[in-house]
């Protein structure tokens, strides 16, 4: 029939986009990339650092005959996060959603922990740190300095800060740090941090030499190590920004070890830049209104690093006088909600941004709003799932049901079908025409058994990247066990679902929400009539089996979708064509499947 050929057309190149993406793309790279990042932490380990980000090579941000070394304590090689913490002067912070401490050396935010999220989904798992001291192998960390044009750095890695004694930094208390430099400039930096992820520096620069003195802010962030999902192609993570009217730039890790520089346009309409992974980010966010230059590097020599910089124009600071410079550094999770807000409120150009909603951002966008909107409402992003499928079906309802409608009326006109068939049996071209005819005489569109795969696959998608790029499905339970619907189904068949204490392939954690969406299709195939032509009729068998072993490796939340959305499916399907008098095959088709074939007789 011709509508079982489109329908396999439509469904192999679904299934050959599926298993490419999946088996030959994400899974292999991911790999490579975990290991490479296990090799780098193990190489990196061994060795300490000599010298801060930024100073093996020109920059921006390091002009001729700025400092050249850290005086940082000297610590072991090896030294353990909590030695190196120890080692220094810090002021702690305490928030609503973070803790750790900025480094009084160079005023560093170095040192963070992300409250509310855990390595997995055992809540006495160890909490995700965001940001880490240089000194470690996996160092991560942003600074504020300011710089003289020509002439050197006036405030930065070096600059030791005074604070008041016991200070802590909370969303109640902001913290004063000063400093003064050689040249008669005394610095007085303020800094706050909101109940969220947003950390505001405010610096007051305080001419107290004889003479007028230039200064230009800067900033950077460094990173000694890259992301575990790097290599995933379904999303970003790297280096990016929004410069002015640009627009947002992604630089991936890969280009920019090749490049090693990348210099952007000068910004005069605000901007921001960091590093982001999926779930957490760390950006700068340049005073609003004074133009800055920018760049991403990639750092070779003895401890290779990632770093994004700005400088801004210079400020003239005339004697007696003094000059205020306000920037921010947001570094925390990429909660949707929270992202907007400080778009919103703080005006930060095209912040949203940060958050990879793809090139289809016009249905996953949408899609997550949705499933958003009705969590808050029944307190389950599984079951909100089970919902807005619901709302998809009546959303699709009128196609749906004239496909259905026509695949029903399909049935009807079997006999006529291969009446017509057997008739022109040797003449395909004449074959063709006369049931082309037959089609428009009954008003039976052959390919309508299509539109419902196909207007599936986009929603599949969207959900797929809202599932696998959102923070707020991560960790986030369903019924029973399933404690991630981010994560694939962790039962497997071959264990007998956990009874069986053995370590399992990937290829063979077959979990229970796999094997019903299995049979969810199975039903679904085998209310049509089995196809006459044998190749046809074993594809149609094996379908389930491969989407099984294929889908068991997505997440779970998505499987949870596929698997109502056929048994919607099934029962709408069921329900027009009895309405239109065709047969149900459903049942002869599982009769035929068992039934022994005769022999053919021997003449």
């Amino acid at each position: 029939m011709e509508m079982n050929r489109n329908f396999l057309i439509a469904m192999a190149l679904s299934i050959l986009i599926l298993v490419g993406w999946q088996y030959l793309v994400i899974s292999p790279r991911m790999d490579e990339q975990q290991v490479r990042t296990e090799t780098a932490q193990t190489e990196g380990s061994l060795q300490t650092p000599q010298t801060p980000a930024g100073t093996s090579q020109e920059s921006l941000t390091a002009p001729s005959g700025r400092e050249s070394v850290v005086g940082s304590p000297n610590l072991p090689a090896g030294a353990t996060r909590a030695e190196v913490l120890a080692a220094g002067n810090r002021v702690p912070i305490d928030t609503p959603e973070l803790t750790g401490s900025i480094n009084l050396q160079g005023a560093r935010l170095d040192d963070l922990r992300l409250k509310h999220y855990h390595e997995t989904v055992d809540d006495t798992s160890p909490t995700i740190v965001l940001l880490s001291p240089e000194q470690l192998p996996d160092g991560y960390f942003a600074e504020y300095g300011l710089i003289q044009p020509g002439s050197g750095q006036l405030v930065g890695a070096n600059t030791q800060w005074q604070a008041e004694a016991g200070a802590t930094l909370t969303p109640d208390t902001p913290v004063t740090l000063t400093a003064t430099t050689e040249n008669g400039l005394t610095v007085r930096r303020q800094i706050s941090v909101d109940p969220n992820f947003m950390f505001t520096y405010e610096d007051t620069v305080e001419n107290t030499g004889d003479a007028a003195i230039e200064v230009s802010p800067y900033g950077r962030i460094a990173r000694y190590s890259k992301p575990e999902h790097a290599a995933a192609y379904v999303l970003f993570e790297g280096l990016l920004g929004v410069f002015g009217e640009e627009g947002l730039d992604e630089v991936s890790y890969s280009t920019i070890e090749d490049d090693g520089r990348l210099t952007q346009p000068k910004s005069s309409g605000g901007g921001w830049l960091g590093i982001t992974d999926k779930y957490w980010a760390t950006a700068l966010v340049p005073q609003d209104g004074q133009d800055f230059q920018s760049q991403f590097l990639y750092r070779t020599g003895e401890r290779p690093h990632y770093q994004t910089e700005f400088v801004s124009d210079p400020i003239s600071v005339a004697p007696g006088a003094s000059a205020n410079i306000l920037n921010r550094t947001f570094a925390g999770a990429k909660e949707v909600d929270k992202i907007n807000a400080y778009e919103e409120e703080l005006n930060i150009r095209q912040f949203g941004q940060l958050i990879d909603w793809g090139w289809f951002y016009f249905i996953t966008k949408p899609m997550f709003t949705a499933l958003d909107y009705i969590y808050k409402l029944v307190g389950n992003f599984g079951v909100a799932i089970l919902i807005v499928t619901v709302f998809l079906k009546l959303l699709f309802f009128p196609l749906a049901n004239k496909s259905y409608k026509s695949m029903a009326r399909m049935k009807t006109i079997q006999p006529k079908v291969m009446e017509l068939r057997e008739r022109f049996k040797d003449d395909r071209q004449k074959q063709q025409q006369e049931m082309m005819k037959l089609y428009r005489e009954e008003k039976i569109n052959p390919a309508a058994g299509c539109w419902p795969i196909l207007i599936q696959i986009p929603v599949f998608f969207a959900l797929y990247k809202v599932l696998y790029v959102t923070i707020e499905m991560r960790h986030a339970p369903f019924f029973g066990w399933i404690q991630d619907l981010a994560a694939p189904d962790p039962t497997s068949i071959f264990n007998l679902f956990g009874l069986i204490p053995i370590e399992l392939p990937h290829i063979l954690m077959i979990g229970v929400w796999p094997i019903l969406m299995g049979i969810t299709m199975f039903v679904q195939m085998r209310l049509n009539p089995t196809p006459p032509d044998p190749t046809q009729a074993m594809i149609f068998t094996w379908m389930p089996v491969v989407f099984t072993f294929m889908l068991a490796a997505f997440p779970a939340g998505l499987v949870i979708y596929w698997t109502w959305n056929n048994t919607l499916s099934i029962i709408q399907q069921s329900v027009i064509m009895k309405r239109n008098g065709a047969k149900i095959e459903l049942f002869d088709n599982l009769r035929g499947m068992f039934k022994r074939k005769e022999k053919p007789s021997q003449g």
